[in-house]
């Protein structure tokens, strides 16, 4: 894209008062965070597919328990990127803009991020299989042995959507008001063919907005996206957002 289409984006982005952002694993690599794909992703020989399931919990809870212990201390060394940082000032100079992750590692927030959709759910947080209210949050190292109980004695898991589980329906029904009522929506570091979240560019596009794909390789996104970005999304973003004030 060429300096005059970059400046009418900010243009777009200025006087813009609903931003719908979503985002994939490419906006989390750029802190170092592993894909969890192919060859990088296994983990004693197992790839993911295999160990984040509901099956492979009720078979055996202590050894998928292992596997997120591991992730998690992969994980607590990473901080968020440029591009997170970017996302966060933008909510704040432009307070109607909503996040959407397909990410599971919490660094949306981290970085100051506040209105934040997780699809996926996180990482960091469990939930007891017997259905206790609340979602707690165990930051802290998990406690030993391996699988960790609720208070009320039933396991707890982790709160991220598994294989073969549906998305959320709160979040996804918010996710797709976003996308519906957003002016300009980003589309950052996602691969475009995981559904239903890959849809919500399709929702955004149909109702009139703005898409922008920000991705290093073409995906099958970029066909309905008004400006592409085949660039690193720190870079990007970092010139998007810098300068732009809040009304």
């Amino acid at each position: 894209m060429g300096t005059s289409g970059r400046e009418d984006l900010r243009e777009t982005l200025a006087r813009a008062t609903r931003i719908g952002v979503l985002t994939g694993a490419g906006i989390s690599a750029e802190s170092g965070v592993p894909t969890f794909r192919g060859e990088d992703g296994l983990w004693r020989g197992h790839p993911p597919e295999e160990l984040a399931t509901p099956e492979a919990f009720r078979r055996d809870p202590a050894f998928v328990w292992e596997f997120y212990d591991w992730r998690r201390t992969l994980l607590a060394g990473c901080r968020p990127n440029p591009a997170h940082r970017a996302l966060a000032e933008l909510e704040r100079v432009k307070p109607g803009t909503t996040i959407i992750t397909q990410n599971v590692d919490g660094l949306h927030q981290q970085a100051g991020s506040e209105r934040v959709i997780e699809l996926h759910g996180n990482i960091w947080r469990v939930r007891c299989l017997r259905g206790c209210p609340e979602t707690i949050d165990r930051r802290a190292p998990l406690p030993r042995p391996l699988p960790p109980r609720c208070r009320c004695g039933a396991l707890l898991r982790p709160a991220v959507v598994w294989f073969g589980e549906t998305l959320p329906p709160r979040a996804l029904a918010e996710a797709d008001r976003v996308a519906r009522e957003s002016e300009v929506f980003l589309v950052i570091g996602t691969s475009g063919v995981v559904e239903p979240a890959a849809s919500l560019a399709r929702i955004a596009w149909s109702a009139g907005a703005r898409v922008v794909e920000i991705n290093p390789e073409p995906t099958p996104l970029s066909s309905i996206a008004h400006d592409v970005f085949r660039e690193p999304a720190s870079r990007v973003l970092t010139r998007l957002v810098g300068g732009l004030e809040a009304p």
